[in-house]
């Protein structure tokens, strides 16, 4: 029995009535097919064409389900490669339409897990790994009465191991996980919850570690007025009084001596 005839019966309860409907859808594609561009008659019968040949696309999304996606939406995608099909069909080149479309179709349903489901964006080659891993080990682990390892499957894809490891990885980006999920038996504490945050103290130790050279650049009273300033806490009238020197003299070497290490801060951050 045809796959189309298959995806009929799914929705006829009788052979004869499963065999009358895919007749049916058969001959009303080959109609459309002889129809030429701009026929009056192409609109109607195309919506005809698509509605017969729906169990097929029905039937075909149904392979897919019980994989995280709900089966409306992969009706929905298998529509699209239906229409793609009804709409590119073209009898002269001697193939049944079954045999046109359904590769169709399962493209498209294919497309629709690679693009459309993952939580991470990777590389379609790493998509395409993960799935010809999971094909391998699913085939292997009934060949091999065990569950396969990482050499299993490398012979029998014909890679490498360290390739195999990098598609199990890439896999991991398949599903994720909410923040909001619970991490203890609780409910008080969020996956979130653990997660570290930005940690200042990691900038401040660069900058201190820059400092260093950057204050011994500085001549002797710059590096006092420095000091005084920022580590004694000190006025610059307080400044001006330890030193000797007027405040405002103190004011243009305070400025001058922050001029300074800014500009080493700054090529020390370059």
């Amino acid at each position: 029995m045809t796959e189309a005839a298959v995806a009929t019966r799914t929705t006829d309860s009788t052979p004869e009535t499963s065999s009358a409907s895919t007749d049916r859808a058969g001959e009303l594609i080959n109609a459309l097919a002889a129809l030429p561009q701009g026929h009056p008659s192409r609109p109607q019968m195309r919506d005809q064409a698509i509605e017969a040949w729906m169990p097929l696309a029905r039937h075909l999304a149904n392979r897919y389900s019980g994989r995280g996606e709900p089966v409306d939406d992969l009706f929905q995608v298998a529509l699209v490669g239906l229409i793609k099909s009804v709409d590119r069909f073209d009898a002269d080149r001697g193939i049944e339409f079954a045999g046109f479309a359904i590769p169709t179709i399962v493209g498209e349903l294919k497309r629709h897990f690679r693009d459309r489901t993952w939580s991470i964006r990777v590389p379609r080659r790493l998509q395409e790994l993960r799935l010809a891993i999971t094909a391998a080990n699913n085939t292997l682990t009934n060949t091999l009465g065990r569950s396969a390892t990482v050499a299993d499957i490398a012979a029998h894809l014909g890679i490498t191991e360290e390739e195999v490891l990098e598609g199990l990885e890439g896999a991991r980006a398949y599903n994720s996980t909410s923040l909001s999920t619970p991490a203890n038996d609780e409910g008080s504490l969020t996956l979130g919850d653990t997660l570290g945050g930005e940690d200042a103290e990691f900038e401040i130790a660069e900058l201190r570690v820059a400092l260093g050279p950057a204050m011994a650049r500085l001549d002797e009273r710059e590096q006092q007025i420095i000091s005084l300033r920022f580590y004694g806490n000190m006025t610059q009238s307080e400044i001006a009084d330890r030193i000797g020197i007027s405040q405002m003299h103190v004011s243009r070497l305070l400025t001058k001596a922050l001029g300074k290490l800014r500009k080493q801060m700054d090529d020390f951050a370059a």
